[in-house]
């Protein structure tokens, strides 16, 4: 039997959202104007967003043992998505989102909680799902050496590989060569390189940079001004794709990779999944919270065509 699907190894937490007109300096308190809780975590928004891409999902993780798991298990549950996850007692995470109430701007504290324990073990546990997958995607917000273990895992099975290094943070060199594709933002770009991604030649340069660590293809999202898609062979800007009103933009990373993954999952050129991609984001930044945020197959492919008539 083939390989199908995306497998996700990361992490889920609670988002708690608050919007508000700036941040708190210390020792201040300020009037908010919104609050919303909702499921988040890298890893399992990127999870969501495959599925609604119509991608088949199994998500490898852990949590706890409380209210806040059941909430991520009753989220897999009405996305579809096949959960290979390990309940603890330890507590299941959570995100503190300050979005601001205009610009739909971001800034996030996150504790992963249980998913703090991920170990290699947990991916030997979940094998057949990442070995039968035909895209494994994972991230940053689980231990480095549970990220290591299930890249090898795709890689020796022959799943195309893509590592999110989010959040960003000195890694070996051997993760980057395990993946077909690295897929940071802007700053994640600059901490990773030392280069500051201010326009298109900084973006090619970070990723002459990301290359020579030995990735595959880098592909960097640059926010509002789209995506680049930089391999040996060839180095492609891929522009936005404006859906309406910017609401907010915390979940707009995690969209473009499900989108991404989703459409090489389904057998698509890497370049149309990386307009894919960016399009799943140029969506879900037209609408609040990071998860629910995440649009449909038939919504994406509505925007795509809507670009290619113009």
């Amino acid at each position: 039997m083939g390989k199908t699907g995306v497998a996700v190894l990361g992490v889920f937490v609670v988002d708690l959202a608050f919007r508000a007109g700036n941040l708190p300096a210390i020792g201040e308190t300020i009037a908010g104007s919104g609050f919303a809780m909702g499921p988040g975590g890298k890893g399992s928004n990127q999870a969501v967003a495959a599925a609604r891409a119509g991608a088949s999902v199994t998500f490898i993780s852990r949590i706890g043992s409380d209210a806040f798991g059941e909430l991520a298990m009753k989220t897999w549950e009405a996305e579809g998505i096949s959960p290979r996850v390990t309940r603890t007692t330890a507590p299941t995470g959570a995100a503190f989102i300050y979005v601001h109430e205009t610009r739909g701007d971001n800034a996030i504290i996150v504790v992963p909680g249980a998913a703090t324990h991920l170990c290699p073990a947990d991916i030997d546990a979940a094998a057949d799902a990442i070995r039968g997958s035909r895209v494994f995607v994972t991230q940053l917000e689980q231990p480095v050496d549970a990220a290591r273990r299930g890249l090898e895992m795709a890689r020796s099975a022959g799943s195309i590989t893509v590592f999110n290094p989010a959040p960003a943070m000195a890694v070996d060199s051997e993760l980057f060569a395990l993946s077909d594709y690295v897929v940071p933002n802007e700053t994640e770009a600059e901490t990773l390189t030392g280069i500051a991604v201010r326009d298109l030649a900084a973006a090619r340069r970070a990723g002459d940079a990301l290359l020579a660590k030995g990735a595959g293809t880098a592909l960097i999202t640059l926010g509002e001004r789209g995506a680049l898609f930089h391999a040996r062979d060839r180095s492609i800007h891929v522009p936005p794709f404006a859906a309406g009103k910017v609401v907010e933009t915390a979940g707009a990373g995690d969209a473009f990779v499900g989108g991404f993954a989703a459409a090489l999952a389904s057998g698509a050129d890497p370049l149309e999944a990386v307009r894919f991609g960016s399009a799943t984001a140029g969506i879900s930044v037209t609408r609040a919270g990071t998860a629910p945020a995440m649009p449909q197959r038939a919504e994406i492919e509505s925007l795509l065509k809507e670009h290619a008539a113009t």
